[in-house]
């Protein structure tokens, strides 16, 4: 820990901007699992959670976890709450218009729908909808003759299927296999759907170019050296895209 602190120190003597703190911030959500959770120990765990965390020891930066809910998590980025929003969030053009990004660290991941097993298709048109609110899932459902109904939370959005308030679920594929896997026999894919962006990305201010600099030469290292595709496997399963 004293290394990284000195790195650090060293590093902001030339830097400005959030590279020049001494601590950075990381927000992320902690309720998109496998991408972010709270675990049985109230600890932060998570596919996302491991990135950022070997991105900042490759960095030597002294870093930090926020929890930050999803529907303010941009606005709290740019308000300067925290540095760095590490939190599964897909690289669009819509959020590249407030907040920049770094490379991708996860390949573009598919939408699908989830229902009650047993649940007609047709609800992906005709029926009532549920996707979290400010995602390009709520716009998707938005754009077709289905009802949208939006919850601030993931697990708002589970819950209302099964309690018969939506009749499915639009979501990351990724984040909705865990429900499939885990709920035997309850819950169901209906069907995929391509998803916009370049694929998961972490954000930052426009401003901090140096700090988006120095996290996409970590995540370069860790392609090259693999360590970014063990994690991939390890948090998705050995049929998850991985960095050539």
């Amino acid at each position: 820990m004293k290394k990284l602190l000195l790195s650090a120190a060293i590093l902001a003597l030339g830097t400005s901007g959030a590279l020049a703190q001494s601590v950075i911030r990381l927000a992320t959500e902690g309720a998109y699992p496998p991408y972010n959770f709270v675990n049985e120990s109230n600890q932060l765990e998570g596919f996302d959670i491991d990135v950022g965390n070997a991105v900042c020891e490759r960095a030597g930066l002294t870093c930090e976890w926020v929890q930050n809910d999803w529907d303010s998590i941009i606005p709290n980025l740019v308000s300067g709450n925290y540095d760095a929003i590490v939190a599964g969030m897909s690289a669009t053009e819509a959020r590249a218009e407030v907040i920049s990004f770094s490379q991708a660290y996860k390949l573009p991941d598919p939408s699908a729908y989830m229902a009650l097993a047993g649940t007609d298709a047709s609800v992906m048109t005709e029926g009532v909808i549920a996707a979290q609110s400010n995602t390009f899932q709520a716009d998707m459902v938005a754009e077709t003759s289905a009802t949208l109904v939006e919850f601030a939370s993931p697990d708002e959005t589970i819950a209302a299927v099964r309690n018969g308030t939506a009749d499915a679920v639009l979501a990351d594929r990724e984040f909705l296999m865990t429900y499939v896997t885990d709920s035997n026999g309850e819950f169901e894919l209906l069907a995929t759907v391509p998803s916009p962006g370049d694929g998961v990305s972490i954000g930052l201010r426009q401003s901090d170019t140096e700090l988006r600099a120095t996290f996409d030469a970590a995540l370069d290292a860790m392609k090259a050296d693999g360590s970014l595709n063990a994690l991939l496997v390890q948090w998705f399963g050995e049929e998850t895209l991985l960095f050539d």
